[in-house]
């Protein structure tokens, strides 16, 4: 059961660093409560499903190629950049009242899911992380324990959605309309940056393998 928990606390610290998704839960929170923010990291959590299949499948080294990681790099920047500037655009319509004019949860899902799936350092990570999760677990205990604890991390990564959607939707009831606005504003100029970066990475994989 101690193993079981571990594996969870590693779903929790996968999904906790600070990163796009993060920051478009918070902006979905603040201005459409805690639905939307939840479908976002829903969205995330599947595309980390697909990258986990693939990792156990074998066949990373289809997505690890230049030609797919340059255009995952550039179309990923693109999205990153589109929604952090709807976000400050539409940052000042935001009121702290409860009366939310909410997006429909497919597109929140879906925004999360393309943010996910477009990012190659996710493709990194669960070849990294899940790459070695995969052979110690297979050593240790066996194929059978594989599914245990593979839905163990997901545990942990789907705990992190909820807290993330909660603490970003209570916000609304705790801060008033400027702050919340701010807080708005700041995350689309996170995603824009985060969206530059992908940007630049992709720019200069493209020159590299030109």
């Amino acid at each position: 059961m101690g193993v079981f928990f571990s594996y969870i606390l590693l779903g929790l610290s996968l999904a906790a660093p600070i990163g796009p998704v993060n920051a478009a839960q918070l902006d979905r929170g603040i201005k459409g409560g805690f639905f939307p923010a939840w479908f976002v990291g829903l969205g995330a959590v599947t595309a980390d499903a697909i990258y986990m299949l693939i990792v156990y499948l074998g066949v990373v080294h289809v997505v690890d190629t230049p030609f797919v990681q340059t255009f995952l790099w550039l179309f990923g920047g693109f999205v990153l950049i589109y929604t952090g500037i709807e976000s400050m655009v539409s940052a000042k319509e935001i009121r702290s009242s409860d009366d939310r004019n909410r997006e429909p949860l497919f597109k929140s899902f879906f925004a999360g899911f393309i943010m996910s799936i477009t990012n190659p350092l996710t493709i990194l990570f669960w070849l990294g992380i899940y790459g070695s999760v995969l052979a110690k677990t297979v050593s240790s205990y066996g194929n059978e324990a594989l599914i245990l604890y593979s839905c163990a991390i997901f545990i942990g990564l789907l705990t992190w959605d909820i807290a993330m959607a909660a603490v970003s939707s209570s916000f609304r009831k705790v801060l008033n309309t400027r702050i919340l606005t701010g807080v708005a504003v700041i995350s689309g100029v996170a995603l824009i940056g985060f969206g530059f970066y992908f940007g630049l990475q992709g720019i200069l994989l493209l020159i590299q393998h030109s």
